[in-house]
């Protein structure tokens, strides 16, 4: 299943090389532009493999009281998070490259701090669970943002071969267009998550003390899984 993700994105990947290379010699943009729904398929293809914060998303919201409707805000928020940090990178390349990027594709400090952050968040689960403290009401969408500091390495990819052939307008249009495509597979993510919680704790709503102890430890559990996820993959860069 990977290996046909890849090859199907190496596909999108070539012939999105071909239209830049034609609109840089003077091509027509409208012809480019009848492409730019490959991008919305190219970015939910890229979203399925490993990588992009699914297993944060999935398990922040398996935990937190997040209803549907703000689970998709969060997923949107780290889609539009992670897409334009590539944006981003590439525009400014020049004094972000040599202090960011240890190699093609990836931007380590921005990991780090990242990964940082959720650790952070995870820790805060795990105090809210045993002291049953509140949930704040933009906390989901200040995880979007902090899953999201890790740049998407096909947007970077793109970006740059756009500046390179003189037409940076391109790849923000195909980045825009993958980022919807992200947005759709990362909110699948989110409401079977949202529901798989939802399912569980109805389960137990009938018994109001198991309930609540059932409810601290899905918060409780998913705080320890972010943060052992954060640490192990910082230890492991």
């Amino acid at each position: 299943m990977f290996q046909i993700l890849v090859e199907f994105q190496r596909t999108i990947y070539l012939a999105l090389a071909d239209q830049i290379k034609l609109l840089s010699a003077g091509g027509d943009w409208l012809a480019f532009l009848a492409f730019l729904p490959m991008g919305v398929i190219f970015g939910a293809a890229h979203a399925l493999t490993p990588g992009h914060s699914k297993a944060v998303l999935a398990t922040y919201l398996a935990g937190s009281d997040t209803n549907v409707s703000r689970g998709l805000l969060v997923s949107a928020t780290l889609s539009i998070t992670h897409v334009t940090m590539a944006v981003l990178i590439a525009v400014l390349s020049l004094p972000l490259v040599s202090i960011a990027l240890g190699s093609v594709g990836r931007a380590p400090v921005l990991e780090d701090v990242s990964r940082g952050l959720l650790g952070a968040i995870g820790a805060w689960m795990v105090w809210r669970a045993v002291k049953h403290g509140r949930h704040h009401r933009h906390e989901g969408e200040v995880v979007g943002v902090m899953a999201g500091l890790i740049p998407c390495p096909l947007t970077l990819f793109v970006m740059t071969f756009a500046i390179s052939r003189g037409v940076p307008g391109a790849g923000i249009l195909f980045a825009i267009t993958m980022m919807v495509g992200v947005a759709s597979t990362l909110s699948c993510v989110a409401v079977l998550s949202i529901l798989f919680r939802e399912r569980l704790v109805h389960f137990f709503e009938n018994w109001p003390r198991l309930f609540d102890i059932v409810s601290r430890s899905i918060e409780g559990m998913a705080g320890i899984a972010i943060v052992f996820v954060a640490v192990w993959q910082i230890l492991l860069r």
